[in-house]
C-alpha cells in the first residue's frame, strides 16, 4: 500500500511522458522523415530522469522531473525538425499539455484552429478586409465573443490602432476584451491579423511553458554526438545549399578520426557504390571506425539491405563505431523511400542555411577570396560585376521564401551556379575589350540559372532581375541594387563584407523588388497552413460532440439540399440551332458541371446510407468523411473541377454561383452582360471562343489573332447588355500591385490590401500583327495564388512605370483572391 501511495505521487511524470511520446510519434504526419521509436524515446526519458536535480520535497522533485522530461524531449525532437515545423511541434505540445492540465477549453482550441468565416461582400470598417470581418461575424455568434462585431464598429478608432500596429500580438485588446483569456485573445487576433499568428503563438508558448522553449539556439553537433552509440546512427536531413557533413569531419579530426588516418570511410552513394559502402560498414564495425554514407536517397533498392546492415553491425560492434548518413526528404509523402527502421533508430539532425539578404549575401561572398578579386586584368569591372552577381544569387535564393509571388515554382539554385557564373564573367572580360552586357546576361540568366527554370514567366523574372543588377549604369552613374543600397565602390574582400553590414537596409521584401504586402501574404499563407496542420494533428474525437452522427448528418443534408439539379444537355441543344463557339463553350460547361454534380450527389448519398448503417463504409467514404470534417474539398470532387485553395464551404458557394451563371446563359444562349470568368471550368476555352467568334465575323485567320484587354472604370452592375463583339468579364483580382481606376494604369499596392478586385475588363480579339502598345506590362493570369500550373492567359495592362518594376514585384491577375 505504501509503495502504491508513493508511486501515485509520481504519476504526473508518467502522464506527461505518455503525452509527449504520442505527440512526437504523430510528427510523421507532418513529414515522413520525422519517425521516432519507443526505444529512442525511452533513452531520452531515462537520461532526463538521471540529470534532473534531486530534492527531498516530493512535490518539488516531481515538478523538476516533469520539466526535465518535457524539455529533453523537446530538444531531442526539435533538432531533427526543419525550422518551419518546429513552431508547429512546439504549439501542438503546448496545447496538449494545457488541455491535460485543464488550463484551456477544448471547444475554444477548436475555435482557434478552425476559425469559421461568414461570407461577407465587404467590411463596414476600412481597416478590416471582408475576410477578417467575416471571421468577426462568425465569432460573434459564440457566447464568449458575443457583441464583438458591434464593439469593432462602435469603437473603430481603438480597434484600428490594434489592427494597424506593427506587433499587434503585444498590444492590449480594447475595452473589456482585455480581460479575456490568452487563448481567447489569440482567437480574436487570428480573425483580425492572421499574418502575425506565428509571433503570437511564440508568445503564447513562452507564457505557458517558459522562454527557454522559444529561445533555443541550434544544438552543437558535438553535444548531439554524445547521444549516439554503435547502434544509433546519425541521419542528416538535407537542405539545399548546406553540407552538414563538414561538422562530422571537424569533430572527427578532434577525436582522431580522418580519411588520412584510414579510420574515417566516406562513401558518396550512387550507382555501383553499394558494395563499397557495405565493405566500409563491416570494416568499421570490427575496428571501431567512422563511416559517412552520403545521399542515401539515391540508392532506393539498396535501402532495405542497408537497414539490415545497420542493425547487424551495430549489435556487436566496437564501441567507437559510428555511422553518419545524409539524405534528402521526398518532394511529397507518396514519394518517401527511406525505410522506417533507419529513421526510427537514428538520431535525426537538420541543418538549414541562414535566411535573409544579409546572411545570404555574406554566404555568396564566402564562395570567393581576395585572390579571386585580383585574378582579372580588369579588376575594377570584375569586382563590381562579381558583387552584383553575388547580390543576384542571394536575391533569387531568398525570393523562394515568398512562395509563388517570389517564384512560380521552386528551383534548386546553389553555390555552384554562382561560382560558374563568376568563371563565365572572368572569361568574358578577358576575351572582350568592352563588357559584353547582352552576352553576359544571356549566359548567366538563360543558361547558368535559367537551366534550372521550367516556367516561362520565371525565366522572364530571372533575366529581368539580372538586367536590373548588371547593366552599364554600374560604371556610368550610381546603380541601386535595391532601394537605399547603391552598388559598392571598388573595395578589397573584407571591405565588401563590411560594406554589406554597414549599408544594407533592414530585411524587407523591397530588397528583392517585391512590395511589403508580399511578406504579409506569405506569412498569412504560412500561418494558415500551420493551423491546418495543428488541426489535423488533434485526435479526431478530441472535442465532445465535435464529430457526432448528428453533426455529420447535418453537413451531409445541408450539402444535398443545396445541390442544384443536373442540366438536360439534349434539351439545351434543342433550344438553338446555332453552334457558335460561345454556344459550344456553354454546352461543354454544362456537361462538365453535370459530371461534378453527379459525383457530389452519389458520394454524399452513399456516405449518408453508410452512416445510417445501410451500406458498409469503404475507404473512399472514409476519405470523404475526413474531408467534410476538416472543411476540405474531397479529392474525387476536386479532380472534376478547377484548382482551388478555398475551404469546402467557400468552394461550394462558388459551385452554386457557377450554376446560377449557367442558368442565366442557357435561358436563351445570349451571352450575359458581364461574364464571371472564375466560373468557367476552362476559362481558356471561353477566351479562345471570343477569338474564334471575331475571326469568323471578320474572316481573319485565327492563328494571326491575339486578345486585347481594356480595363474599364465600371463595375458589373453598370452594364445591362453585352458588347457587340468580345465580352465584358469580372471576378479578377490583382496581386503585387493595384489598378488606379482614375488614371487607368497599374499603381503601387496599398499596404495590407493584398489582392484588390479589378474593375470590369473588356476583352476582344485583334490582329496579332498590330504593333504592341507602348507602356504596357504583360500580366499573367492564374487560377489561384499558388500560380504555377494554374496559368490561364496573359493580359497587357497599361503602366507608367518600366515593366521591369512589375516583373520583379510578381504582379499577376488571379481568378481567386
Amino acid at each position: 500500500m505504501k509503495l502504491n501511495e508513493a508511486r501515485e505521487l509520481y504519476r504526473p511524470i508518467a502522464q506527461r511522458a505518455a503525452l509527449l511520446y504520442f505527440t512526437v510519434k504523430e510528427l510523421h504526419n507532418i513529414n515522413p522523415m520525422y519517425q521516432y521509436s519507443l526505444k529512442s524515446f525511452s533513452t531520452v526519458f531515462h537520461r532526463a530522469l538521471e540529470q534532473a536535480p534531486r530534492d527531498q520535497d516530493v512535490a518539488v522533485r516531481v515538478h523538476s522531473l516533469t520539466e526535465a522530461v518535457t524539455y529533453s524531449v523537446f530538444l531531442y525532437a526539435s533538432q531533427g525538425l526543419f525550422q518551419r515545423d518546429r513552431l508547429t511541434f512546439l504549439s501542438h505540445t503546448a496545447f496538449q499539455i494545457l488541455l491535460m492540465r485543464g488550463s484551456i477549453e477544448a471547444e475554444e482550441l477548436e475555435l482557434l484552429l478552425r476559425l469559421p468565416v461568414e461570407f461577407c461582400d465587404g467590411s463596414p470598417v476600412s481597416f478590416l478586409s471582408a475576410q477578417a470581418w467575416g471571421a468577426i461575424r462568425a465569432l460573434s455568434v459564440v457566447e464568449a465573443f458575443r457583441g464583438l462585431d458591434r464593439d469593432v464598429e462602435g469603437s473603430a478608432k481603438r480597434w484600428r490602432k490594434l489592427v494597424e500596429s506593427e506587433c499587434p500580438e503585444r498590444e492590449r485588446l480594447p475595452l473589456d476584451w482585455k480581460k479575456k483569456s490568452t487563448l481567447q485573445k489569440l482567437i480574436i487576433l487570428r480573425a483580425m491579423r492572421p499574418d502575425r499568428m506565428s509571433y503570437a503563438l511564440r508568445n503564447f508558448v513562452e507564457e505557458s511553458l517558459g522562454s527557454r522553449y522559444v529561445d533555443t539556439g541550434g544544438v552543437e553537433f558535438e553535444k548531439s554526438y554524445e547521444e549516439t552509440n554503435p547502434s544509433t546512427p546519425v541521419f542528416f536531413i538535407l537542405s539545399p545549399g548546406v553540407n552538414p557533413l563538414k561538422d562530422v569531419e571537424t569533430l572527427g579530426l578532434k577525436l582522431g578520426f580522418s580519411i588520412e588516418l584510414g579510420n574515417l570511410h566516406h562513401v558518396s552513394l550512387g550507382q555501383g557504390q553499394e558494395s563499397v559502402a557495405e565493405k566500409a560498414l563491416h570494416t568499421a564495425a570490427a575496428k571501431g571506425h567512422w563511416v559517412i554514407l552520403q545521399n542515401v536517397h539515391l540508392v532506393e533498392r539498396w535501402l532495405g539491405h542497408l537497414e539490415d546492415l545497420l542493425e547487424s553491425t551495430g549489435r556487436k560492434a566496437h564501441p567507437h563505431y559510428r555511422v553518419f548518413m545524409s539524405g534528402e526528404p521526398a518532394p511529397s509523402p507518396d514519394e518517401h523511400i527511406i525505410p522506417r527502421g533507419i529513421l526510427e533508430n537514428a538520431l535525426k539532425l537538420t541543418h538549414e542555411p541562414p535566411t535573409g539578404m544579409n546572411a545570404s549575401l555574406h554566404a555568396a561572398l564566402h564562395h570567393f577570396s581576395q585572390d579571386t578579386l585580383e585574378m582579372s586584368s580588369r579588376e575594377q569591372e570584375f569586382k563590381g560585376l562579381l558583387f552584383s552577381l553575388c547580390y543576384f544569387h542571394a536575391g533569387v535564393s531568398e525570393r523562394r521564401k515568398f512562395g509563388p509571388q517570389g517564384w512560380n515554382r521552386c528551383y534548386p539554385f546553389n553555390g555552384g551556379d554562382l561560382t560558374i557564373s563568376v568563371n563565365v564573367l572572368y572569361n568574358c572580360l578577358e576575351a572582350h575589350s568592352k563588357v559584353p552586357w547582352e552576352d553576359l546576361c544571356y549566359l548567366v540568366g538563360e543558361i547558368m540559372y535559367g537551366g534550372h527554370i521550367t516556367d516561362n514567366w520565371d525565366r522572364r523574372l530571372c533575366c529581368t532581375y539580372l538586367q536590373e543588377l548588371i547593366n552599364p549604369k554600374m560604371f556610368e552613374e550610381v546603380l541601386f541594387l535595391c532601394p537605399g543600397f547603391p552598388a559598392p565602390p571598388e573595395l578589397d574582400y573584407a571591405g565588401y563584407h563590411t560594406y554589406v553590414d554597414a549599408r544594407l537596409p533592414a530585411e524587407s521584401p523591397s530588397l528583392y523588388g517585391l512590395h511589403l504586402n508580399a511578406e504579409i501574404g506569405y506569412m498569412t499563407a504560412a500561418d494558415s497552413a500551420l493551423f491546418r496542420t495543428l488541426l489535423e494533428l488533434q485526435p479526431r474525437d478530441w472535442v465532445a460532440g465535435a464529430e457526432t452522427e448528428k453533426g455529420k448528418l447535418f453537413v451531409l443534408e445541408d450539402l444535398l439540399d443545396r445541390l442544384p439539379e443536373e442540366y438536360d444537355v439534349a434539351e439545351l441543344q434543342a433550344k438553338t440551332a446555332e453552334r457558335s463557339p460561345l454556344v459550344l463553350v456553354c454546352v461543354q460547361e454544362c456537361e462538365r458541371m453535370n459530371l461534378l454534380l453527379t459525383q457530389i450527389h452519389i458520394s454524399l448519398k452513399n456516405l449518408d446510407l453508410a452512416m445510417k448503417g445501410e451500406l458498409s463504409i469503404s475507404a473512399d467514404m472514409e476519405t470523404l468523411q475526413t474531408a467534410l470534417f476538416y472543411d476540405r474539398v474531397p479529392e474525387n470532387w476536386s479532380k472534376l473541377t478547377y484548382p482551388s485553395t478555398k475551404t469546402l464551404a467557400q468552394w461550394f458557394l462558388d459551385v452554386l454561383t457557377q450554376c446560377r451563371e449557367l442558368d442565366t446563359w442557357t435561358q436563351d444562349f445570349v451571352l450575359p452582360a458581364v461574364v464571371w470568368l472564375p466560373g468557367f471550368f476552362s476559362p481558356q476555352s471561353f477566351l479562345t471562343a471570343i477569338m474564334q467568334s471575331i475571326a469568323r465575323k471578320n474572316k481573319w485567320p485565327l492563328d494571326k489573332m491575339t486578345l486585347s484587354v481594356d480595363v474599364t472604370k465600371k463595375t458589373k452592375d453598370d452594364y445591362g447588355h453585352p458588347p457587340r463583339e468580345g465580352a465584358y468579364i469580372h471576378g479578377l483580382y490583382i496581386e503585387g500591385a493595384r489598378w488606379d481606376t482614375a488614371a487607368g494604369v497599374l499603381a503601387e499596392a496599398l499596404l495590407k490590401e493584398l489582392a484588390p478586385a479589378m474593375p470590369v475588363l473588356y476583352v476582344r480579339a485583334v490582329p496579332a500583327d498590330q504593333p504592341e502598345p507602348s507602356g504596357t506590362y504583360e500580366c499573367p493570369v492564374y487560377r489561384t495564388k499558388l500560380r504555377g500550373p494554374s496559368f490561364v492567359w496573359s493580359f497587357r495592362l497599361r503602366t507608367r512605370h518600366p515593366p521591369a518594376k512589375w516583373v520583379l514585384a510578381g504582379v499577376a491577375l488571379l481568378l481567386s483572391a
